[in-house]
């Protein structure tokens, strides 16, 4: 039992970990290289890596998509959506989607003389499923060393999330040691006080055994 514990207790901050982790805003610094827009397949089982901004989502089979190709410092390509969160999950509110795609188009550089950005996105990139990261905002930097600034919105969440937590594991430990426990210490030392009676009732019966001897 105390590995099935530990196993869902692992399971659980595993799942909570990557849904922050998908849903929390990060920062790229790269060099945009092309935007374009794009029929795309939503598939079943991939559906829930793309946004949700209206009803029609649910049932539409494919639909265009506006894509921001971007190149790293590094040299390591990477490939943005642009679409609009609306009011659904995660609360980005995201309504300017061609306001962003042509602030992208405008930042378009060469390898000769780059310019550099740095792109706000939530979300993986992952070819294997065909998804991709969605851009938030876009703003322009010195250079690809840049600061990408301090992430105050997930600093404020997580310090959010710890507290809410650390409240519930306080109040949780509060109500185990003044119900749970005093319930299995009695409910152990019942235990104890039949076990007992019962060696007694055996002692009784071995010596009335014994007479017969």
């Amino acid at each position: 039992m105390r590995y099935i514990g530990w196993t869902l207790l692992i399971a659980f901050w595993v799942a909570v970990g990557a849904g922050l982790h998908y849903t929390l805003p990060q920062r790229d610094i790269v060099r945009v290289v092309r935007v374009f827009e794009e029929r795309q397949d939503l598939n079943d089982w991939t559906r829930l890596f793309w946004s949700r901004p209206d009803e029609q989502s649910d049932t539409l089979i494919n639909r265009d998509v506006q894509f921001i190709q971007t190149v790293r410092a590094n040299g390591r390509p990477m490939v943005y959506r642009n679409e609009d969160t609306g009011w659904s999950w995660p609360p980005y509110f995201k309504f300017d989607t061609s306001n962003l795609f042509t602030e992208a188009a405008d930042a378009v550089s060469t390898r000769a003389e780059p310019e550099w950005f740095v792109i706000t996105h939530y979300g993986w990139r992952n070819e294997f499923l065909t998804i991709f990261p969605n851009a938030v905002s876009i703003r322009q930097v010195d250079g690809p060393d840049a600061s990408k600034g301090i992430p105050w919105v997930n600093i404020l969440v997580l310090t959010i999330i710890a507290a809410i937590f650390y409240a519930i594991w306080v109040r949780w430990r509060r109500f185990r040691r003044r119900r749970i426990d005093p319930t299995l210490e009695e409910w152990q030392d019942n235990w104890e006080a039949a076990g007992d009676a019962v060696e007694k009732k055996r002692g009784r019966f071995r010596r009335w055994l014994n007479t017969w001897k």
